[in-house]
C-alpha cells in the first residue's frame, strides 16, 4: 500500500483541522522498572506542544521507585542513581501541570498511560488526561512506509536524530519532532487523529508477587484461558499492515491490557476471529502492549515474524473485520 502524500490527499479530500483541546499536546515517554502492573515509573519526559504541534516547553525528572530499578541494561538507571531522586508523589503536582488539558501523545501510548495512571492512583489522584494518541496507530493510519513499529524507524522516516535511546527526555523529544509532520500530514489529508479515551487504571497490581531484586519484566501472572467454541472459518493467513482483519484469522494476546482480556477476546470471537492460546507460524496477529517483553508469545512472534499490534490499534481493526472469502 502506498504511503499517504499530502499533495495527493489534498486533491482527494479537503484539508481539515481535527479538533483538539486548546491546550494542545503533551508528548510523553516514561522509563519503568518493567512491564507489569506492579512495576513503577523511574523517569519521565514531557514535551509540551501547541495545537499546531510546535514545541513550547519540556520537562524531565528521575523518580525513585523505592524498589529494584529493573532492566538497568536497557534504561541505564541504577539503584544508586535513583536513590536520591524524588518519589512519584513528590513530583505528581509538576507532572500533572505538564499534562493538564492536553492530549497525551506517546509511542505505544496505552503502555505509557497505564504506567502513569497507576502512579497517580497510588498517590491517591487521577492523571489529568482525557484523551491520548498512539503514534504507532497514527503512523499506520497515514500509511507511512515504516519497516516496523519502533520509534527509531519513525524518527528515521522524518529525519529526526536519536541521541540517547531509552532516555525518557530524548525519546520524548524525538517523538515530539516526529509528531509535528505526522500531525501536518493528517490535517492536510483529512485523516482523523486516532484519539482514544483515557480510563483511569485502578488495578495497581499490588497483589502480584515481585521477588526481591526482580521486577515483573518477564511477563504477567498466569491467567486461565476461557474455553470457546471452534471458529467456523478457516485461517486465511497472516494479517497485513494497512489491510483489515479477516474472519478466521488466528489472534493471540499477551501481557497487560487496559480492556479486560476476556472482553477483548469476546469481541474478537464475535467478529469471527479465532483466539489462539499460543503463537506459531500460523498465527495471524499478536496483540500486546509490550512488544519487547520476554513472554513466550512475544519471543515466538519475533522468532517467526508474526505481525504485532498494540491494544489501541487492535480495537480500531475490530471496527471493520472483513468477511471470510469463502463465506
Amino acid at each position: 500500500m502506498q504511503p499517504i502524500q499530502p499533495e495527493t490527499l489534498g486533491a482527494r479530500l479537503p484539508a481539515q483541522r481535527t479538533a483538539t483541546p486548546d491546550g494542545g499536546f503533551a508528548v510523553v515517554d516514561v522509563e519503568t522498572t518493567g512491564l507489569g502492573r506492579s512495576d513503577r515509573v523511574i523517569s519521565a519526559g514531557v514535551y509540551q506542544l501547541d495545537p499546531d504541534g510546535e514545541i513550547t516547553d519540556h520537562w524531565y525528572t528521575l523518580v525513585n521507585p523505592e524498589r529494584d530499578p529493573g532492566p538497568v541494561w536497557i534504561h541505564g538507571l541504577t539503584a544508586q542513581l535513583l536513590s536520591g531522586a524524588p518519589t512519584f508523589p513528590e513530583i505528581a503536582d509538576e507532572f500533572a501541570a505538564r499534562l493538564a488539558d492536553r492530549v497525551l501523545v506517546a509511542h505505544n501510548a496505552l503502555f505509557d498511560w497505564n504506567m502513569i495512571s497507576r502512579e497517580f492512583s497510588r498517590a491517591g489522584r487521577r492523571a489529568p488526561v482525557d484523551q491520548r494518541i498512539c503514534t504507532m496507530v497514527l503512523s499506520r493510519d497515514l500509511r507511512l512506509p515504516l519497516p516496523n513499529g519502533k520509534l527509531a524507524s519513525l524518527a528515521a522516516h522524518f529525519g529526526v536524530q536519536q541521541r540517547h535511546a531509552h532516555n525518557a527526555l530524548d525519546d520524548a523529544r524525538v517523538l515530539a519532532e516526529a509528531f509535528r509532520p505526522s500531525l501536518e500530514l493528517a490535517r492536510l489529508g483529512g485523516v482523523p487523529l486516532p484519539l482514544q479515551t483515557c480510563v483511569a487504571v485502578t488495578d495497581l497490581g499490588e497483589d502480584e508477587p515481585v521477588s526481591p531484586g526482580r521486577s515483573s519484566w518477564n511477563g504477567a501472572a498466569y491467567r486461565q484461558a476461557k474455553k470457546r467454541p471452534p471458529c467456523p472459518y478457516p485461517n486465511p493467513g497472516r494479517w497485513e499492515d494497512g489491510k483489515p482483519l479477516v474472519q478466521g484469522m488466528r489472534v493471540a494476546f499477551t501481557g497487560d491490557t487496559a480492556t479486560d482480556r476476556e472482553l477483548l477476546e469476546d469481541r474478537a470471537t464475535e467478529a469471527g476471529l479465532h483466539i489462539a492460546s499460543s503463537v506459531s507460524r500460523l498465527t495471524s496477529l499478536l496483540v500486546t502492549n509490550e512488544p519487547n517483553s520476554w513472554s513466550g508469545k512475544a519471543r515466538k512472534a519475533r522468532e517467526v515474524g508474526t505481525p504485532v499490534v498494540g491494544e489501541d490499534a487492535f480495537l480500531q481493526l475490530l471496527r471493520e473485520v472483513a468477511p471470510h472469502p469463502g463465506a
